[in-house]
């Protein structure tokens, strides 16, 4: 029986080994479906990124779907509108005016001469003081075409339909500081002195030897560093960059505090007043605002800053620049350099103060008093 069955067996094993094994044909897309599926993959990401990196229409004021207009303004030659406030004595007794112009995510509320000069100095002086909301900000219209001189143009024309006169005084801070570097370009005639507080440095304007600027730009936040290569080299990806939450994005739109000095986080409380009109600054958006203003800065510029001539050779007028030697949001080396560079403008440099020294006690007046009288 077992040799039996051992027979049965063998034979069955040997039709098995002998019969055709069944071929499995292995799945295969239509010939060119692979390169269709990934054609259709790429143009959906590039939609993606075509809608990510497009910013948002910006919020017109006064428009139908827009922030109301609440404040003053001008009519531009081109049919913009810029927004400003008025503070001091009235024009028509001044018998100093003073154009001030704002800083980054600020508008025409922080114009710090004006908050925090003492009354009797302006009372004393005659001190006129207009603060304007620069374009994009507040409720002055968004500057789609903005290069770096329309804007001093339009400070030229806002000066001339409040009737400042033949030539006035110019008081920046910070970003708003470097828009003077614009005017003493394109309107020094127009000018009767100026002070440039703390104002933004350009890493990438040619006059700084490569040593020096790259030395100042590694002083930065990593996320700042990032943050302006992207703004000077992309500026197409500026939008997206700020907006994105892998990376961090700019330190100031991100209320990133490593970039205080001592200095600053001491003198935060004085700008809680801000809380009142915060929601002022960018109703419009913040590409037309804190954006554009970054591509403004340190994209590339149309001339040298420091192949500027003296607009006041015979001591008709003065330029003014006051830094803090503890900055951390503007190195000062850069500034030490600008003034080398430049030996008539009257450099002031603060030990121990930081990017918000103008909020400190006493430090509006010695301002206004160099630019205005030469510190008498």
């Amino acid at each position: 029986m077992a040799a039996g069955v051992s027979r049965k067996m063998s034979a069955a094993s040997a039709r098995a080994h002998t019969r055709r094994p069944k071929q499995t044909t292995p799945f295969q897309l239509p010939s060119g479906m692979f390169k269709k599926i990934l054609g259709v993959f790429f143009m959906g990401f590039m939609a993606w990124a075509y809608q990510a990196t497009r910013p948002p229409p910006p919020r017109i004021c006064g428009s139908a779907d827009g922030p109301p207009v609440t404040a003053p303004r001008i009519k531009l030659s081109d049919g913009r509108h810029l927004s400003y406030r008025e503070y001091g004595v009235p024009i028509d007794k001044a018998n100093y005016k003073i154009v001030y112009i704002h800083g980054f995510a600020s508008c025409k509320h922080d114009a710090i001469v004006a908050t925090r000069i003492s009354p009797d100095l302006t009372e004393g002086l005659g001190v006129y003081i207009v603060s304007f909301d620069r374009p994009g900000y507040g409720e002055s219209d968004p500057n789609p075409k903005q290069t770096i001189k329309s804007l001093a143009l339009d400070i030229e024309e806002l000066a001339d339909q409040l009737g400042l006169g033949s030539k006035f005084y110019l008081v920046g801070f910070s970003l708003g500081g470097q828009v003077i570097w614009t005017c003493l370009k394109y309107i020094p005639h127009r000018l009767a002195g100026a002070t440039l507080i703390a104002p933004t440095v350009n890493y990438w304007w040619p006059g700084f030897p490569t040593n020096l600027s790259k030395e100042a730009y590694y002083q930065q936040l990593p996320q700042d560093q990032w943050t302006l290569r992207i703004v000077h080299y992309i500026p197409w990806l500026t939008y997206w960059w700020n907006t994105q939450t892998w990376f961090p994005c700019f330190s100031l739109i991100a209320h990133n505090y490593a970039v205080l000095s001592p200095q600053d986080i001491e003198l935060l409380p004085r700008l809680l007043s801000r809380k009142g009109y915060e929601a002022q600054i960018r109703p419009q958006g913040e590409f037309e605002s804190l954006h554009r203003d970054l591509i403004y800065a340190f994209g590339t510029w149309e001339f040298e800053p420091m192949d500027l001539e003296n607009p006041f050779p015979n001591n008709e007028g003065s330029i003014q620049l006051w830094h803090g030697d503890e900055d951390r949001i503007l190195p000062v080396t850069l500034q030490r350099y600008i003034v080398q560079r430049l030996p008539w403008i009257n450099y002031h440099e603060l030990p121990g103060s930081g990017h918000m020294f103008p909020y400190a006690d006493g430090t509006t007046d010695a301002m206004i008093k160099a630019l205005l009288v030469g510190g008498k």
